[in-house]
């Protein structure tokens, strides 16, 4: 397996592109450090002005991969408290980037991935994509990228989603504000190139006081990011998130479904 992702300079557009179409662009330990790199870097670039992040394949990011999950699932809660960490310091990354970043979403984003296209401060979609904070449904919590989410969507709107891990789609996202604009697929890259020459034409000093003036206003408190790795390791590391793990890896129903079948209720 080659790369996690390509960074692509153009001019002053730099283009970041998870490059794991064949695990659905899903983070693991590698492309979790890869995305915190490249965006540190670029966000000092003098010479760039714009980032786009794209993904190969079919999916924009589905989230956990596989083999991390599974290989964390057996991990201390020190350990996954850790991994934790990295994986709000990455999104961190993105979101406080001094730079626009603009996260071209071709295709469905679970978990993770939702928290990617939230971080990014314009998001265009195309049309038919489904989006997802799927973690209840493994026992877990969407710890970490909650206060990228709640910053786009107020806590109203996103807790009903967090609880019943239902998917929704690019036209509900829009509505909620994890999304900028939605397109007919054939028309995604031509509205990103629209985004990116808008964007071009603003004065950069002022984009950069304008980031920070939403993170201030918005309460983006780094301190954040701890409570919600040790809320993330607990969960990973109990009972319950270590059952609903389990179950997806071995594709069974988890034990609160089992439960639930037995009193006749289907769901």
């Amino acid at each position: 397996m080659g790369e996690p992702l390509r960074v692509e300079p153009n001019g002053p557009v730099a283009t970041v592109t998870m490059t794991r179409p064949e695990v659905h662009n899903a983070f693991d330990e590698g492309l979790i450090a890869a995305l915190q790199a490249a965006f540190t870097e670029l966000g000092a670039d003098p010479d760039v002005r714009v980032i786009v992040l794209a993904s190969e394949g079919a999916s924009f990011s589905a989230g956990a991969d596989l083999g991390w999950m599974k290989r964390m699932s057996g991990a201390s809660e020190a350990e996954n408290r850790e991994d934790a960490r990295k994986l709000a310091a990455m999104l961190r990354s993105l979101a406080e980037c001094p730079k626009p970043v603009v996260a071209r979403v071709q295709g469905n984003a679970f978990g993770g991935g939702v928290g990617l296209v939230a971080c990014a401060d314009i998001a265009v979609a195309a049309e038919g994509v489904r989006l997802g904070f799927t973690e209840v449904k493994l026992g877990l919590a969407p710890a970490t990228i909650a206060p990228w989410v709640l910053r786009k969507t107020g806590p109203g709107r996103a807790l009903p989603l967090f609880l019943t891990g239902e998917l929704i789609d690019a036209e509900s996202a829009l509505k909620l504000g994890l999304v900028y604009q939605v397109v007919p697929a054939d028309e995604l890259d031509a509205a990103v190139q629209a985004v990116v020459e808008r964007l071009l034409a603003g004065g950069p000093m002022a984009q950069a006081a304008c980031k920070q003036l939403v993170s201030r206003m918005s309460g983006g408190d780094a301190s954040i990011d701890e409570y919600t790795a040790e809320l993330i390791s607990a969960l990973r590391t109990g009972d319950e998130g270590r059952e609903g793990v389990g179950a997806f890896l071995e594709k069974r129903k988890a034990s609160w479904l089992e439960r639930c079948a037995g009193r006749g209720d289907s769901r």
